[in-house]
């Protein structure tokens, strides 16, 4: 019988982000979540978000965790999670409402977070909101100390991926009609940003 992943940072983390999506997805009936992960995130937000659906995507070699979890939580409101690269041309999904990802910046190279972003201009809806959750570097700095050992961790798994600057994130998305409406402060060092369609 396979067993549930678990991330300790997505139990940390999951009320704090709760609070603020709340409000930012308080009119919002889809959200289409990027990089799922262990799939903790989605059973947790559908729960607390019952208005809305939440609908998981992650590589294909993590759908099996994620619908466990998704399996057990029994949310009508959450979807079995769905196979996306964001770098395939092919999406499962169009006329995009919403989108939650949390934590996938930094293991992302700046060429597929470039590709993502334009993927997503293509798909989303007039007004569409975008939250993306995780650590920044403003004016090309760290913000702490922890920030750039973790940076460092990152950078020795895959030279590819590491934190990303905030003001880079923006230009990708000013540059395909998103505008960053928020900029939230979150435990552990960690950013909370909130972008919205033309």
């Amino acid at each position: 019988m396979s067993h549930k992943p678990f991330s300790q940072a997505c139990e940390n983390n999951k009320t704090p982000i709760l609070e603020i999506i709340r409000h930012v997805f308080s009119n919002t009936r889809y959200v289409l979540e990027i990089g799922s992960g262990t799939g903790q995130h989605a059973c947790y937000f559908a729960k607390h978000l019952a208005h809305l659906v939440w609908q998981p995507t992650d590589k294909p070699e993590n759908i099996l965790g994620i619908n466990l979890w998704q399996e057990t939580s029994a949310q009508v409101n959450l979807k079995p999670a769905i196979a996306l690269d964001i770098t395939d041309e092919l999406w499962p999904c169009d006329n995009i409402e919403a989108v939650f990802t949390a934590n996938t910046l930094h293991i992302m190279s700046e060429q597929t977070i470039q590709i993502g972003f334009d993927q997503l201009s293509k798909r989303l809806n007039p007004k569409a909101l975008m939250c993306i959750y995780g650590p920044f570097n403003y004016n090309g700095r760290y913000t702490c100390d922890s920030n750039a050992q973790f940076d460092s961790w990152l950078k020795s798994q895959n030279p590819i991926s590491g934190i990303k600057n905030i003001e880079d994130i923006v230009l990708l998305a000013t540059n395909r009609g998103l505008s960053l409406i928020n900029d939230f402060d979150m435990p552990a060092n960690n950013r909370l940003l909130v972008f919205q369609n033309s």
